[in-house]
């Protein structure tokens, strides 16, 4: 558990254990694969990324890029994920264009979630039934333990076949567009950034507590994923 004083600080220091990891993955396999999350958190993180370019610690030439969900809307609305990273990261660092592979979710939820699944399955080179293994996927935790767009109840939680799906979150009124738990599972690295005083409570009882990721959807990733790192602010 990596513990800071501030979310930028926390955010810095995700970005550059991120940068780490897939500079090894660079080192090892040529390229790199990356899956990045939205909310406010990360804003600090893309800010690090973009000085990166400038200070010639990334090669984003080798590191093919995508997102773990997107919000139901245009990627030029100020709720998209894309937009938030193409602001504050993609556009400031001139990041390749073909190495961009954002979710469309400006189209129907259902074609833009198979558009996407057909995306990645192109990328890795896998084919139906194997699931594709990111180098990093970064991941944020909600105050309610929600991850992706994976949210208490969810019935996809169970999910271990597919690699994106559209999901409908009734607390929000919007269809998302999610990665789904066989890949989010797969990633040699996963790195949590979360912020909030007010999450403590729910991280202890997250990493603590009884097994019961329908009810705590991140304990999925938490208690199962291959190689987890937490950068917190609290």
């Amino acid at each position: 558990m990596n513990r800071f004083p501030n979310i930028d600080r926390a955010a810095e220091a995700c970005g550059a254990f991120i940068l780490e990891k897939l500079n090894e993955a660079i080192a090892q396999r040529g390229r790199a694969t990356l899956a990045i999350s939205g909310g406010s958190s990360p804003r600090a993180m893309f800010e690090f990324f973009a000085r990166a370019q400038a200070e010639k610690m990334a090669d984003w030439q080798k590191i093919q890029l995508f997102w773990v969900d997107e919000r139901g809307v245009p990627p030029t609305d100020p709720q998209s994920n894309f937009k938030l990273a193409n602001d504050h990261w993609l556009a400031p660092a001139k990041y390749p264009v073909a190495n961009l592979h954002r979710i469309h979710a400006e189209l129907d939820a259902a074609e833009a979630a198979r558009k996407y699944t057909d995306e990645i399955r192109s990328t890795f080179g896998v084919v139906p039934g194997d699931v594709p293994v990111f180098d990093v996927i970064h991941q944020g935790m909600g105050p309610d333990a929600h991850t992706a767009s994976l949210f208490p109840g969810e019935p996809l939680i169970d999910d271990r076949r597919g690699i994106a799906a559209a999901v409908w979150v009734e607390k929000m009124h919007q269809w998302r567009i999610t990665m789904l738990p066989a890949v989010l599972l797969a990633a040699r690295h996963t790195v949590m950034l979360v912020a909030g005083a007010d999450k403590a409570g729910i991280l202890k009882e997250v990493l603590e507590g009884p097994y019961e990721p329908k009810k705590y959807p991140v304990q999925l990733v938490a208690r199962n994923a291959i190689d987890v790192s937490w950068f917190i602010d609290f």
